[in-house]
C-alpha cells in the first residue's frame, strides 16, 4: 500500500488538473499561435506561469485505484498488475484466467 499522502496528493492534482483544463487550453493556444502579436502572447505565457504547476495534466501520476502502486498500472483498468492478479485469482474478473502448462 502506497503512502496515503502520496495518494492524497495525486487525487489532489487531477481535481485542480481538471478544473483548470480548459482555462490552461486557452492561454496554450494564445502562446502557440504566431499570427498573434509578440506582446499578447507573452502576457498569454505570463498567466499561464501563474497557474499552479498542480494544475498541469503532465503532473498527474498513474497510480492504482485499489492500492495507489505508481508502478506497473494498466491505464485501461487502472489497477496495478499485482492487483489484477490478485482479482483474476479470486476469481473477481470476468473473463480473466491463470494459465498454466
Amino acid at each position: 500500500m502506497a503512502k496515503l499522502s502520496s495518494i492524497n496528493k495525486n487525487n489532489r492534482r487531477i481535481k485542480l488538473s481538471d478544473r483548470l483544463f480548459n482555462k490552461r487550453a486557452k492561454l496554450k493556444k494564445i502562446v502557440m499561435d504566431k499570427k498573434i502579436p509578440l506582446e499578447e502572447r507573452f502576457k498569454a505565457q505570463q498567466k499561464l506561469s501563474k497557474l499552479p504547476r498542480n494544475s498541469a495534466k503532465v503532473r498527474v501520476m498513474n497510480r492504482c485505484q485499489i492500492t495507489g502502486r505508481p508502478h506497473g498500472v494498466y491505464r485501461k483498468l487502472k489497477i496495478s498488475r499485482i492487483a489484477l492478479r490478485q482479482l483474476g485469482l479470486q476469481g473477481k474478473i470476468p473473463g480473466l484466467v491463470k494459465s498454466s502448462w
